[in-house]
């Protein structure tokens, strides 16, 4: 509980946690929130300037792009949510089996992992989306198919450090099963790394999605995407370059916020850390220290 109210007192760390539950509010219930449209056309307002009914102005349609931007936390932010998890399940189950079997179960999972992992994160993602075409799923589909080994290997790490404590000894001296003392001992102590690991990710998730997107890889148009925006923004640059501010600025608020809460989030969930003020940088035996010096892939 101490650690979690240094979290809560830390004021770089709340104004992190307070931009990502705006964005992901906001998103949720873009529908009732964006002042118009987003994919309505005007063309008598193209490149309109800021008014009251169109605060940040309009494209090159004349859509409304603060509307089109709360639409594109969707695609930029909650869908990516749901390939992280949906990574990470995966990866927690494959980890969990061979951090605490071992043996040839670890031996025969981890060399799939490492064929997995010995294709670069971009490439094998371009392959994908050339194999079954751009859009927004098919990319989705390509960060769980990459990011799943990614994160069998980080947790199988952390699951290993855990399945020789003495307590776990003790269960299985009982009789517990195996899976009980996965869900019951391992579990619990091995979620800082998995959030860790997972919080970390996300923001090279979100950057990836809009980098595919404004290459055009991405969702399609009409469909609003924060990457889409600076594609589109991509031809006025030099003569109208606020038209790429706003979702730049939001892309990278956004990856920033959860970059510092990554961080804060660290320190409120390791004891080892220390939580007294001092710099905040990850231990080199520790999951996020581990992350500091490898790209994600």
């Amino acid at each position: 509980m101490r650690r979690f109210h240094y979290f809560l007192k830390d004021k770089l760390a709340a104004l992190s946690l307070a931009i990502i539950s705006i964005t992901v509010i906001a998103g949720i219930f873009a529908p009732w929130i964006a002042p118009n449209d987003p994919e309505e056309v005007h063309m008598e307002l193209r490149f309109a300037s800021a008014s009251w009914e169109y605060l940040l102005g309009n494209d090159h349609l004349g859509r409304c792009i603060l509307s089109r931007l709360i639409y594109g936390i969707r695609p930029s932010v909650l869908w990516v949510l749901v390939a992280l998890v949906a990574s990470v399940g995966i990866g927690a189950v494959i980890g969990f089996i061979a951090g605490y079997f071992k043996g040839r179960i670890d031996a025969f999972l981890m060399r799939i992992c490492d064929v997995m992992l010995s294709f670069p994160g971009y490439v094998m993602t371009l392959a994908i989306i050339g194999i079954l075409g751009v859009g927004l799923e098919n990319i989705l589909l390509a960060f769980v198919l990459m990011k799943w080994a990614w994160f069998a290997r980080i947790i199988r790490t952390s699951v290993m450090a855990y399945a020789e404590s003495d307590y776990v000894k003790f269960s299985k001296v009982l009789g517990m099963g195996s899976l009980r003392i996965m869900r019951k001992h391992i579990l619990p102590v091995s979620l800082p790394d998995i959030a860790v690991t997972s919080s970390s990710a996300y923001s090279s998730m979100v950057l990836q999605l809009s980098g595919f997107s404004f290459l055009g890889l991405g969702i399609q148009a009409p469909h609003a995407e924060w990457g889409m925006m600076l594609n589109e923004a991509r031809e006025v640059m030099f003569s109208r370059p606020e038209m790429m501010l706003a979702p730049g600025i939001t892309t990278i608020l956004f990856v920033t916020a959860v970059n510092f809460f990554t961080d804060s989030l660290q320190v409120a969930l390791d004891p080892k850390l220390g939580i007294s003020g001092k710099k905040r940088q990850g231990r080199p035996d520790s999951v996020a220290g581990r992350i500091q010096r490898n790209e994600v892939a």
